[in-house]
């Protein structure tokens, strides 16, 4: 096996160029690492401390987790061009061909760019906030985060789900949780040989007995069809919209016990046939 000759003129070489390089910029290179590092570490206080201010203002959770986001990425992003010029690479250049290689990437990740100006848009016209329960992009799920290129929602059964900001914008919003009240609608059939009066007494009784029920706007209880194996009531109350899941289980299940109780039937749709014999 040849051994190494440490001695020879090209590792000399070699090692002059080393040192070379390192006496010339190891020191800018590690000046631009520390302000590198500093500077993220200040970028996160800042946009820490703007999110307090926020958040003591009674700002939009929504919009403080917007902006603070958006802080702390521009101010990377001047710390990293700080950091470059301390190596020594002309920033002038540098941001002539960050500005072209920027057109270039915009225009392969334009969608990229459309769910920043949907997450934009959101931000400005609060179709919703942390915490509302919403329907968006095809998706159910309560809000936990409104992120520069998507939303973060958690689902009913603790899936965590990321939406397109730009399939938000571009489709239906539902808001479920928007408002203080709102409108449960159960439709309740009886057999067409119980009395219509004595089923809608039931049901007005149910609805006055529970005190999670809102007397203003007042229940509504009424005759809404005669279909092909029941005649059915709409059954809607009113309630807060922290009670509405509680208050309609509690309702449908009151309803049955009931009206098996007070002997009304609950009929299941049937059908009957009748067999010709032919001679």
């Amino acid at each position: 096996m040849e051994k190494i000759d440490f001695g020879t003129p090209a590792l000399d070489q070699v090692l002059t160029m080393l040192s070379y390089w390192i006496s010339q910029y190891g020191l800018r290179l590690l000046v631009a690492l520390i302000v590198f590092y500093v500077g993220l570490l200040v970028s996160r206080r800042i946009s820490r401390l703007i999110a307090r201010i926020m958040e003591r203002a009674k700002v939009d959770e929504t919009l403080i987790s917007f902006v603070r986001n958006m802080v702390h990425y521009l101010l990377l992003t001047a710390v990293g061009i700080a950091a470059l010029g301390q190596v020594g690479i002309n920033v002038t250049s540098f941001l002539a061909v960050l500005g072209a290689a920027g057109l270039a990437v915009g225009l392969a990740l334009k969608d990229s760019l459309s769910n920043f100006a949907a997450g934009v848009l959101l931000i400005l016209f609060r179709f919703f906030r942390v915490g509302d329960y919403v329907t968006v992009g095809g998706t159910s799920g309560t809000v936990k985060a409104l992120n520069l290129f998507n939303t973060e929602l958690s689902t009913p059964d603790n899936q965590k789900v990321f939406v397109p900001n730009s399939s938000i914008l571009g489709d239906v919003i539902v808001n479920v949780t928007a408002n203080d009240t709102r409108r449960i609608d159960l439709v309740v059939g009886i057999g067409y040989g119980d009395a219509i009066s004595k089923a809608q007494g039931i049901l007005e009784g149910l609805l006055a007995a529970d005190a999670r029920i809102l007397k203003d706007p007042a229940p509504t209880v009424a005759v809404s069809e005669l279909a092909d194996s029941s005649v059915n009531f709409v059954v809607r109350p009113w309630v807060a919209t922290t009670d509405y899941w509680d208050v309609r289980f509690d309702l449908i299940r009151a309803i049955k016990e009931t009206f098996d109780e007070q002997g009304v039937s609950i009929p299941f749709p049937q059908q009957d046939v009748h067999v010709f014999t032919e001679k």
